[in-house]
C-alpha cells in the first residue's frame, strides 16, 4: 500500500508563512501528480494546488501569489510554500496524490491531513 504522511502545519500570524510538506511511500512505480486540498470546518473541501509530473502548476484564485506548489518526485514528495497567510486559509491540508503503483494502473491517495491556523 502506498502511504502519504502531510506534515508543516503550524499556528501563524496572519501575514506570515509556513511550508506543507507530503512524502509518500510504498509500492510506487512513478508519480502522475500531486494535489493539495483544504477543509475548514462546516466547509466543502476545496483544490488548492496541482502539480503534474511534468511541472504544470494551478493554483484556485484565492491562493495565487502567496503558494507556491512544488515537488521532488524522486523523492516522492509535494511542497506547498504558503506566504503571505490570511486567516481564511485556516484549514486542514490534505495531499492526494496520483500514482502508478505499476504500469498502467492509477491509483489515488490521501494523506492524513495537517491543520494550518493564521490568526489576525
Amino acid at each position: 500500500q502506498v502511504q502519504l504522511v502531510g506534515s508543516g502545519g503550524g499556528l501563524v500570524r496572519a501575514g506570515g508563512s509556513l511550508r506543507l510538506s507530503c512524502a509518500a511511500s510504498g509500492r510506487i512505480f512513478s508519480m502522475n501528480l500531486m494535489r493539495w486540498y483544504r477543509q475548514a470546518p462546516g466547509n466543502q473541501r476545496e483544490l488548492v494546488a496541482t502539480i503534474t509530473s511534468g511541472g504544470t502548476t494551478n493554483y484556485t484564485d484565492s491562493v495565487k501569489g502567496r503558494f507556491t506548489i512544488s515537488k521532488d518526485f524522486a523523492k516522492n514528495t509535494v511542497y506547498l510554500q504558503m506566504s503571505g497567510l490570511k486567516p481564511e486559509d485556516t484549514a486542514v491540508y490534505y495531499c492526494q496524490a496520483l500514482i502508478y503503483t505499476v504500469p498502467g494502473v492509477l491509483s489515488a491517495y490521501w494523506g492524513q491531513g495537517t491543520q494550518v491556523t493564521v490568526s489576525s
